[in-house]
């Protein structure tokens, strides 16, 4: 986890060449609204020296209002908890047990086959 310097607005970082992360992001759009910003990370990548490139290659990167870094699938359910009828999804990441190490399996093996996909 890193700490940046705080946000007006959070932000989820994403891979722009990424088809299904595109889909994916246009889906969240929606339901965040102006709650959240997105950025392929290829175009913001240098706004965030503090984060190494391969972390941003490896998952999403979000980025609270407090300059908090989230990654993988914590930083999905932390950027759907901007939405009070999504926030469900973090406290079960957060308190659930079994749902934060099965969430992150499944991210990790999304993210590894994405380009397939």
């Amino acid at each position: 986890m890193f700490q940046l310097p705080p946000r007006q607005t959070p932000i989820l970082i994403y891979d722009g060449d990424c088809s299904f992360c595109k889909y994916w992001v246009e889906r969240w759009k929606r339901v965040t609204g102006s709650r959240i910003s997105y950025a392929p990370y290829q175009e913001v990548v240098d706004q965030f020296p503090e984060i190494p490139l391969a972390t941003f290659q490896a998952a999403v990167q979000f980025v609270d209002h407090q300059g908090t870094v989230w990654s993988g699938a914590e930083a999905v359910f932390r950027t759907l908890a901007a939405v009070p009828e999504k926030r469900w999804l973090l406290w079960c990441y957060r308190r659930v047990p079994g749902f934060a190490p099965i969430s992150d399996i499944i991210y990790r093996f999304i993210a590894r086959h994405r380009g397939a996909l």
